[in-house]
């Protein structure tokens, strides 16, 4: 979300290559006669996947629209090859939320388990605002994402990724109390099963939580309290690059893991949206590109990704055009970033002029 434009300081925070490549999935022909030509017209089931990742690379997926429903979302995921999958579980703009889960959510949960997409998350809506101090927002925030956090075990989710929300002028320090008191409240009336993720931002406006020492200050606040082991975070790497740190190189990717790992523990960082940006680095602004086509690149995102240190952490791509095939594609990039690639395919013109409408509705109500 972009917010004001007056710059933020540059901030200049070396990557271990992962050198066991992935593997495509590739299909064999017969070889000659009718058997190999009947073998070829056989219809099947499923799509084959595009990608098959290596036990040793770390889950990775996009956010995908469900405004056509769950199943399509996870078998789209896993025909493209990913292995993780982030939803909203309704519209991310409205706080009224569906009474119960989509009647087909065991029947999705079930699908991604057998087919291994690893980890599914729910992103939050858009409206939480857990800085806030105006009521009733300041209430409906807190009821929102704990109802989120209530309702993820009906998705599959093990993870429910929010923005931290803004000060709205009364200060940062207020802002950070306020962060506190509802994150504890919403950890002790949520599921054990269930981790709350605490997204960065690019730090527009009034914005909090865009430096890792806040996020640090956020952890410290949040104690011991029932359900602090369940506070994790999520690094944008466009909210990263807004705010300005400098991860176009891999010394300075490196380095801000080395500083969230040294401020917080990387046993906390559960997601990375991995995401390129159109904006300019210390902008301030959130405008996400396709991977390693935008201003960060494809060096930066790459050694985060071959990072060994981030292998139980899940890569999410909230890339433009994902209901319009370029899903594919941009897995297809990460893979190959992944793999050592070190550039990346030119992508077309039409590549930068997407919609991105469907990945913003949530599941259809119930008939």
């Amino acid at each position: 979300m972009a917010g004001r434009t007056r710059s933020a300081a540059t901030i200049a925070i070396r990557a271990t290559k992962n050198t066991t490549s992935p593997t495509l999935s590739t299909s064999v022909s017969g070889s000659g006669g009718s058997g190999g030509a009947m073998a070829r017209t056989l219809a099947r089931s499923q799509p084959r996947r595009r990608l098959t990742w290596p036990e040793a690379a770390p889950p990775v997926g996009l956010h995908l629209g469900v405004a056509l429903g769950l199943m399509r979302a996870a078998r789209r995921s896993r025909q493209i090859g990913a292995r993780a999958l982030q939803i909203f579980s309704d519209n991310p703009t409205a706080w009224r939320r569906r009474p119960e889960p989509p009647p087909n959510a065991p029947e999705f949960i079930a699908y991604c388990a057998r087919e291994g997409i690893e980890t599914i998350a729910i992103h939050a809506s858009y409206l939480i605002n857990l800085a806030g101090s105006s009521e009733p927002f300041a209430s409906q925030s807190r009821a929102g994402l704990t109802y989120e956090m209530e309702r993820a075990p009906a998705y599959g989710a093990s993870l429910v990724n929010t923005h931290i929300g803004s000060h709205r002028g009364v200060g940062a320090d207020v802002g950070l109390r306020r962060i506190v008191e509802s994150v504890r409240s919403v950890l002790e009336a949520s599921p054990v099963s269930v981790r709350l993720v605490l997204e960065n931002s690019a730090g527009g406006g009034d914005q909090l939580g865009s430096r890792i020492e806040e996020l640090a200050a956020i952890l410290d606040g949040v104690g011991g309290v029932a359900g602090s082991d369940r506070l994790a975070f999520c690094l944008d790497t466009a909210h990263l690059w807004g705010a300005g740190y400098d991860i176009s190189s891999e010394e300075g990717a490196v380095a801000v893991v080395d500083r969230f790992d040294a401020l917080i523990g990387l046993d906390r960082l559960a997601l990375i949206h991995l995401n390129d940006s159109r904006s300019a680095l210390a902008s301030r602004m959130d405008r996400h590109e396709h991977v390693g086509a935008g201003q960060i690149g494809p060096v930066g995102l790459g050694a985060l990704l071959r990072d060994a240190r981030l292998a139980q952490t899940t890569f999410v791509m909230e890339t433009p055009g994902a209901d319009e095939g370029w899903d594919a594609v941009n897995l297809r990039r990460a893979y190959l970033l992944w793999s050592g690639a070190p550039e990346l395919p030119t992508l077309p013109p039409k590549a930068f002029h997407t919609n991105r409408r469907s990945t913003r509705m949530g599941p259809p109500p119930a008939r």
